[in-house]
């Protein structure tokens, strides 16, 4: 976990501003992970260098920014944007392709679950901006119900392992396997949810 050092020290020495621009690059597709930056952002807030509330709000801000820019470019320029170097390296027609067909199989879900495949992320916001069959307000809902999962978990897992890096590591070897259970187990929230108030409309209707 040397990347994970690196950016402590980094964020230690710059603050907030430093974890902000680290997730702007995150979301530019450049390689750096988002999931380390952000426990980064949350070990610095646990040593005392910031607070860790002030953080996950910056994190939220900076996160749902930077997929909005991605998203943005793609409803701009359209299919112009693949003409790009540094677009094309990362969206090449064969991945276009496939995230074209999995948008015609999953719908909008695919923005949803997107922010948990990180190898993917990109890709799919450039897609769903491409394609124009999302509209930006529904994106920034779905992306923002994802990553009010997956932000807090990262940013508070770093707050709580700041002083312990052995549990913090083998946290973050478990965590994205961890954040499926717990948006698995939200969704299933959401659905039992959505079927009770559907079932209660019904019996008023009878």
């Amino acid at each position: 976990m040397d990347l994970l050092q690196h950016l402590i020290t980094i964020f230690a020495e710059n603050g907030y501003i430093a974890v902000f621009i680290a997730l702007m690059i995150c979301g530019a597709g450049l390689p750096l992970p988002e999931d380390i930056t952000l426990v980064a952002g949350g070990v610095i807030a646990g040593l005392g260098y910031a607070n860790v509330h002030v953080m996950f709000a910056l994190a939220m801000f900076g996160v749902l920014l930077g997929d909005s820019a991605i998203f943005l470019l793609g409803h701009h320029y359209g299919a112009r944007i693949m003409q790009w170097r540094f677009v094309a390296r990362v969206l090449t027609p064969s991945r276009y392709a496939r995230v074209q067909d999995k948008f015609h199989r999953y719908g909008n879900r695919m923005l949803f679950i997107a922010r948990f495949l990180p190898g993917m992320r990109t890709t799919v916001y450039l897609t769903a901006g491409m394609t124009h069959r999302v509209s930006f307000l529904r994106f920034l809902l779905l992306d923002g119900l994802a990553a009010l999962i997956s932000v807090p978990f990262w940013v508070y897992l770093g707050y709580l392992g700041a002083d312990n890096h052995e549990w913090l590591v083998t946290w973050i070897r478990r965590g994205q396997t961890s954040l499926w259970i717990l948006a698995g187990v939200l969704l299933l929230i959401v659905l039992v949810s959505w079927w009770r108030h559907r079932r209660r409309a019904q019996c008023e209707q009878d």
